[in-house]
């Protein structure tokens, strides 16, 4: 099951990485803390692995030091960005810009509500 949930957040974080230029921390990160049960170090760390090269190398072996990093979640995410960064921005090309505007402005509002009605 956590394969299919790994290579389902990296497709969904790629189609928003295309259309919005966004992935890491405001994709991955939340969605491996509250739909896969990762901690928040574990999730900071596997999304920098996923988003390796070339900014995040220094970060990823800093939080692979310290046991934080699950290589095998990194490359299932690296699977479903590769492809949906592609279909992402296919899909926001075609949309009207304040749609998309408007798109994101929700999709950040849900992420702060979900930061501040959780633990």
């Amino acid at each position: 099951m956590q394969i299919a949930s790994l290579l389902s957040l990296g497709l969904v974080a790629g189609v928003l990485a295309g259309m919005f230029g966004i992935g890491g921390g405001a994709i991955m990160v939340p969605a491996m803390m509250f739909l896969i049960g990762f901690s928040t170090k574990l999730a900071t760390g596997t999304s920098l692995a996923a988003l390796l090269l070339p900014f995040g190398l220094f970060g990823v072996l800093e939080y692979y030091k310290n046991g934080q990093v699950n290589i095998p979640a990194a490359l299932l995410l690296v699977a479903g960005l590769f492809v949906g960064s592609y279909f992402g921005a296919k899909l926001t090309l075609g949309l009207p810009d304040i749609v998309v505007k408007r798109a994101f402005g929700v999709f950040l509002i849900v992420i702060a509500l979900r930061y501040l009605t959780t633990e």
